[in-house]
């Protein structure tokens, strides 16, 4: 069996499965979710404000801790920065409002969730515009962010601060000055999509990688009937075949036996157990060698609308 846990700069153990929340579902799909994976073992939710079902997994966490399934100390669970928040005077009303839907005290990660600052209107208004319809982009200098992100930690509301969708240039950015140690870059990552040089620069600066869409999100809104069926790739189930698994566990376990986090979104009781089982699968060097090789450029999730932004993270 592959490391349940990876070990993060600040010392902080974070599980290397943890369950996805993005994309919507039907009413109460993942808090049903979050039930089964904590009954399944699961000890890792990844959330967001910008996915909008952080009440429905606090009515979820409520729910087991009263049932003493688990205790909070037990748990690990992330959530996001959105855009509209990037201004250092939101960022604490930002995770308050996190902490209030999931019913919690405090979160163990909390992660800018991408380089990309949009003017606030309201706490709801997650896509603002202007008169013109066009996104209402700010300008706000990522230090500044980061700076504000640092009071979370001392004020004991997460106990670990980190980026999501951070190119090298923009870690770059608020690295020099940081004070507390950004400890995760959560980004798409899977055989399909070479990010080899953005996961090396983040090893060399103590910066663990947090795998999103690890199953290339075939159900992504950026995913279309035309793109390939990655996971029907003759080299991918021909590996899982040879393993006895899933072509799903292999893309799953290409990333955790190389000790990258990983969150896969379902919310199907059976694939949820799936996935969790790919922590038995363990892969060779050669055997992600073969997988490496399949990289194509391809991208599950763009966050096209606001590509014309000048931190826009991804190739254009």
């Amino acid at each position: 069996m592959a490391n349940l846990y990876a070990t993060l700069s600040n010392g902080g153990k974070i599980p290397l499965i943890g369950l996805g929340t993005w994309q919507k579902s039907a009413a109460r799909d993942v808090e049903l979710a979050v039930k089964a994976a904590i009954d399944t073992g699961y000890r890792h939710i990844d959330c967001a404000y910008l996915y909008q079902n952080e009440k429905e997994i606090g009515d979820a966490l409520k729910e087991i801790f009263q049932a003493e399934k688990v205790k909070r100390e037990d748990l690990y669970i992330t959530s996001k920065l959105w855009g509209t928040f990037h201004r250092p005077d939101k960022v604490e009303h930002a995770i308050r409002l996190c902490l209030k839907n999931l019913q919690l005290d405090y979160l163990d990660l909390y992660l800018i969730h991408s380089p990309m600052a949009a003017y606030y209107k309201s706490d709801s208004e997650l896509l603002p515009t202007k008169e013109d319809g066009k996104p209402y982009f700010e300008d706000v200098k990522l230090a500044d962010t980061w700076r504000a992100m640092e009071t979370l930690v001392q004020k004991g509301l997460t106990k670990s601060i980190g980026v999501s969708n951070f190119t090298v240039s923009q870690l770059n950015e608020i690295l020099p000055t940081a004070k507390v140690p950004c400890v995760m870059n959560q980004i798409e990552n899977h055989p399909f999509l070479d990010q080899k040089e953005l996961i090396n620069f983040c090893k060399s600066k103590n910066i663990g990688v947090t795998a999103y869409c690890p199953l290339v999100s075939p159900c992504s809104p950026w995913v279309t009937d035309k793109d390939p069926k990655h996971l029907q790739d003759p080299v991918v189930m021909i590996l899982a075949d040879s393993k006895g698994c899933t072509a799903a566990q292999v893309l799953i376990a290409y990333n955790v036996s190389q000790c990258i986090v990983c969150v896969p979104k379902s919310v199907n009781s059976s694939r949820i157990k799936e996935n969790f089982k790919s922590y038995d699968v363990e892969l060779r060097d050669e055997e992600i060698q073969k997988l490496d090789a399949l990289a194509s450029g391809f991208k599950a999730c763009t966050f096209d609308f606001w590509k014309d932004h000048a931190n826009y993270p991804f190739q254009k």
